[in-house]
């Protein structure tokens, strides 16, 4: 009985030992109580300043996606204005684009008129010359009818004077 007992406490002893052994390496693996509260400490405050970022970014991306909103839209009504302002611009140069229509209608019946005034005077041109030679062969007859009419007015003065001296004596 006594070998048991030796034995058995002999084999107590061992696992004891083996126990305490596995207990050691636990405690060096274990954080000690003032360490670990300070570790817990830090996670706490950390865990807020999380948070506080958390929020703080949530409420910077509300305020972004409200800016956003706000661009966009400020955009769509600089969007819609410029295309009001282009459809203007647009209605403005069709309307310009018939007024040179238009214009070039009536110049091109005005340059029309001015080949048929040009042919008109090309006409006149030709007529007057006409008319001039014309005018300069009346202006000859003339001159010569003046001539013969001095001519004649020559010779009859002649003839009332050579009348006044035969009919004096012709009475007498």
């Amino acid at each position: 009985q006594l070998l048991e007992a030796k034995a058995s406490l002999s084999l107590a002893q061992t696992r004891h030992a083996l126990q305490l052994q596995q207990a050691k390496v636990q405690m060096n693996n274990m954080v000690p109580k003032k360490q670990f509260e300070q570790l817990q400490t830090g996670l706490r405050e950390e865990q807020c300043k999380a948070q506080q970022l958390q929020e703080n970014l949530h409420r910077q991306a509300e305020q972004t996606c409200r800016q956003l909103v706000r661009t966009q839209e400020e955009h769509e009504r600089l969007l819609q204005a410029a295309v009001k302002q282009a459809e203007g611009l647009e209605h403005n140069l069709r309307s310009a684009e018939a007024v040179l229509a238009e214009k070039v209608a009536q110049l091109e019946d005005v340059q029309a008129q001015l080949s048929r005034n040009k042919l008109l005077i090309e006409d006149l041109r030709e007529e007057n010359r006409g008319f001039s030679m014309a005018l300069q062969v009346a202006e000859l007859k003339q001159k010569t009818t003046e001539e013969k009419n001095q001519l004649l007015e020559e010779q009859a003065s002649a003839l009332k004077q050579l009348v006044g001296k035969i009919t004096p004596a012709s009475l007498s």
